[in-house]
């Protein structure tokens, strides 16, 4: 999908709406109050001028386009008739609850949705055999849950059989599901609309993108990802200061990024503490002219430490990686981390040059933390419009942002290529300009877009 068409970005819908929402007469209201404004207007894809000029201009049809979220006036389910799902699924992520939370205040307080059932363990609370007994949620149950990291509901990677879990839904009479997690999750729950459809049990399937890596594309930043790079921050100054306290001190930090390397740029310059920053986008040479470890002895020549900030996926091709995959599919990474300091190490032990090299590994303490406030209204905005998409009728669908404003996002446009950090744009190049490294080629499977 590396040339958006407008038919990319049609979210799919289960039918009509006919009830009046609670609030239709507040939406009216508003759209007298703002007329021309509101939730038949869509969010253009692109933000440029010049990329419009392949469309006919008064041929809407054809710009790629996002429908805007938010409340409609008219619902397809009636709501007192609503049982709502809540799964969770995949790794920890900042904000979990906070989501969980915005979902069960907005659809019992807005809507009038008093049967709300968190399932247990991601997808194997979908599926009968393992037994997870699904948790009722009220706003009782849900009041402080934001104050905690992780997730009420608990979480598991891997998926289940898809029939079975539209029966199971079917058979809790389940017509709402919200899935919270990542591309994996996404997809399945896409997988689960579509067996519903084909049997014949529709269900609204809305997905709240997770990533604590910010790589979910059409989504200009998950929610998590500021929590994460926040916290990351700690860790570099944490290993400047260790650093710097040494002669010839190396602080080395890896931080989460398997395949995109924003918590790493973004961290870097938050703090501007760091040398070096690799991410899974961007080859760096190990050895010889314009490499890391020629640029790294300049740099001792010259300040006596260095600070280098590596993504959990870059430099895998230096790397051993571990055998096989985990239950979600991913290929099991080596550590780039240890594999730099066994590697600078030996470098500089063959020059006669004393270092001295510190490794930090902040990926648990980063995702099991609370999430940060900015993160916390992020959290309660994308669980209010996926109740809104939700009611209204939408369906394989997630809730993004988009030039500033949530939108929804077909699921399989959002899954269809990963977000990574552009080696030519505007954010990498602040980090070249930020820490003076040396400028590399981008990776053979970056993909540039």
């Amino acid at each position: 999908m590396s040339h958006i068409q407008a038919e990319h970005l049609k979210v799919q819908t289960l039918g009509p709406c006919k009830f009046d929402s609670p609030i239709s007469d507040w939406l009216v209201k508003r759209a007298a109050f703002k007329p021309g404004i509101g939730v038949h207007d869509r969010m253009l894809y692109h933000d440029h001028l010049s990329s419009l000029t392949e469309y006919a201009v008064m041929d809407h049809e054809r710009v790629p386009s996002f429908e805007i979220a938010g409340p409609r006036a008219k619902l397809f389910w009636k709501p007192k008739k609503v049982k709502a799902g809540i799964v969770t699924c995949g790794g920890l992520c900042p904000g979990l609850n906070d989501v969980i939370r915005g979902l069960v205040m907005v659809l019992h307080h807005r809507y009038n949705v008093t049967n709300i059932q968190g399932f247990r363990y991601g997808y194997e609370g979908l599926n009968p055999a393992f037994g997870h007994t699904p948790l009722q949620l009220t706003p009782q149950v849900v009041k402080d849950i934001h104050h905690d990291g992780g997730t009420i509901l608990g979480s598991s990677r891997g998926p289940q059989d898809t029939e079975v879990m539209v029966n199971y839904l079917m058979d809790r009479g389940i017509n709402v599901l919200f899935a919270i997690g990542g591309d994996g999750t996404q997809r399945g729950a896409l997988a689960l609309s579509q067996k519903a459809r084909e049997m014949g049990k529709p269900i609204s399937v809305i997905g709240i993108p997770k990533t604590i890596d910010n790589d979910v594309r059409f989504v200009e930043q998950s929610f998590g990802f500021q929590t994460a790079f926040t916290k990351a921050v700690e860790a570099i100054k944490a290993a400047h200061t260790e650093a710097r306290s040494a002669q010839n001190g190396i602080g080395i930090i890896k931080l989460m990024g398997r395949h995109s390397g924003f918590i790493a740029a973004y961290a870097a310059l938050a703090v501007n503490d760091a040398n070096f920053v690799l991410i899974p986008e961007v080859d760096f040479p190990l050895e010889g002219e314009n490499s890391i470890l020629e640029a790294l002895e300049k740099r001792l020549q010259r300040r006596d430490h260095a600070v280098i900030v590596v993504a959990e996926g870059a430099g895998q091709k230096y790397c051993s990686a571990s055998a096989g995959t985990d239950k979600s599919g991913n290929q099991r990474l080596g550590d780039p981390g240890l594999f730099l300091k066994e590697k600078i190490t030996n470098h500089f032990k063959s020059l006669n040059k004393p270092i001295t090299v510190k490794y930090i590994d902040p990926s648990y303490m980063i995702r099991g933390c609370p999430a940060t406030p900015h993160d916390s209204v992020l959290c309660f905005r994308l669980a209010a419009y996926a109740a809104h998409a939700a009611m209204s009728g939408r369906t394989e669908m997630v809730i993004g942002k988009w030039h500033g404003k949530f939108v929804h996002v077909p699921t399989q446009a959002a899954v269809s290529i990963r977000q990574q950090v552009n080696p030519f744009g505007d954010l990498w190049l602040s980090v070249i300009e930020a820490t003076g490294q040396p400028r590399w080629e981008p990776a053979e499977d970056c993909a540039l877009h």
